[in-house]
């Protein structure tokens, strides 16, 4: 009977957890790079469990070139998110040519070489993603914070494969390969408890955490001024109802740098870009309440909401109570007029 190595497992959950995390984010080039990716990961996961669950041990020549595809691939994958373009990505091949080099003709580099490629792309990552305030630019508002969660757990993935591989090339030297086995199921364990932790468990339960409430400071005259371009961006063309839409692409109906529209909302109303967004949608659906019978969910969708457990949670921040009970206490006020 035939058993199912752990890998497979692992890279199954990983590909689950980015696949929920990034639901409904597509933006120009992310498709190809995160179909790839995954297409890289899954490989890796079958090359992994064939050479140490069944014993194939010829591909412990096609291991590293593959493994060193992954670390680029992620990077370019989440990059695609951002509102900057990353220039000359064909220069992350390199680490694929290197490591495949050194499989060929120098096999004493290809762990140092793996070990350096997964550490520097984890930590390139995950600066990424706090240095550019727009690193995630191009998706919904709504999916924002899932998106960045899905690249931080990517990049302290890679940081992971790269300290362990470098641990278990030692281990290798001093014991020998005969409880590599062991040390790799080790690993895959942890990569599944920390995917498990870090990426399924908010989706599991149906909630998402909080996004940390931006601290309101002392807003400029530019301040001011962007944000009133950015008021009327919003209601030109009604742009505040399209459900998929994200910081960049109201940074560009702005005419301004994502990360600035993003900084003088956060200084002059206390608010991150979704909540602005979204205070707008609650004050159409406000309206709408009061103008017309039609039933919550038409109204939802007509102001721009995907989802009722979003637009729920939004109306509650706003108005302190849920849509239907601000539609009752608004038919008791008109009915105690009359």
């Amino acid at each position: 009977m035939l058993s199912i190595p752990l890998p497979f497992i692992v890279g199954l959950v990983f590909a689950l957890t980015l696949y929920r995390n990034l639901k409904g984010v597509e933006t120009p080039g992310s498709k190809r790079y995160f179909t790839v990716f995954l297409i890289a990961y899954a490989l890796q996961g079958i090359i992994i469990g064939l050479r140490f669950g069944y014993g194939v041990g010829w591909l412990h020549l096609v291991q590293p070139a593959t493994a060193a595809a992954m670390p680029p691939l992620a990077y370019l994958a989440f990059r695609s998110l951002a509102a900057i373009r990353s220039e000359k990505p064909w220069l992350h091949v390199l680490p694929f040519l290197a490591v495949a080099m050194a499989v060929a003709f120098f096999p004493f580099l290809t762990d140092l070489l793996l070990m350096t490629t997964f550490i520097a792309y984890g930590v390139l990552l995950y600066r990424f993603t706090y240095d550019h305030p727009d690193a995630v630019a191009e998706t919904p508002l709504p999916r924002m914070l899932p998106a960045l969660r899905a690249a931080r757990l990517c990049a302290v993935l890679l940081l992971f494969f790269g300290l362990t591989d470098a641990g278990l090339a030692a281990f290798t030297f001093v014991y020998g390969n005969e409880a590599v086995p062991a040390v790799v199921t080790a690993m895959n364990i942890a990569v599944l408890v920390t995917v498990a932790i870090y990426g399924l468990a908010p989706q599991i339960f149906g909630r998402e955490p909080p996004a940390a409430e931006p601290e309101q400071t002392v807003p400029s005259a530019e301040d001011q001024a962007l944000l009133i371009r950015i008021q009327e961006a919003l209601d030109t063309k009604d742009l505040y109802r399209q459900e998929d839409l994200s910081l960049a692409k109201l940074a560009r109906r702005v005419g301004a740098p994502a990360r600035d529209v993003s900084a003088a909302i956060n200084r002059a109303t206390g608010l991150n870009v979704s909540q602005f967004v979204n205070n707008r949608r609650i004050r159409e659906v406000c309206r709408l309440l009061e103008e017309t019978d039609q039933p919550l969910t038409t109204i939802m969708l007509d102001a721009g909401f995907a989802t009722k457990s979003n637009f729920n949670r939004e109306f509650r921040r706003v108005t302190g109570m849920s849509p239907s009970e601000w539609r009752s206490k608004l038919r008791a006020s008109l009915i105690s007029k009359t």
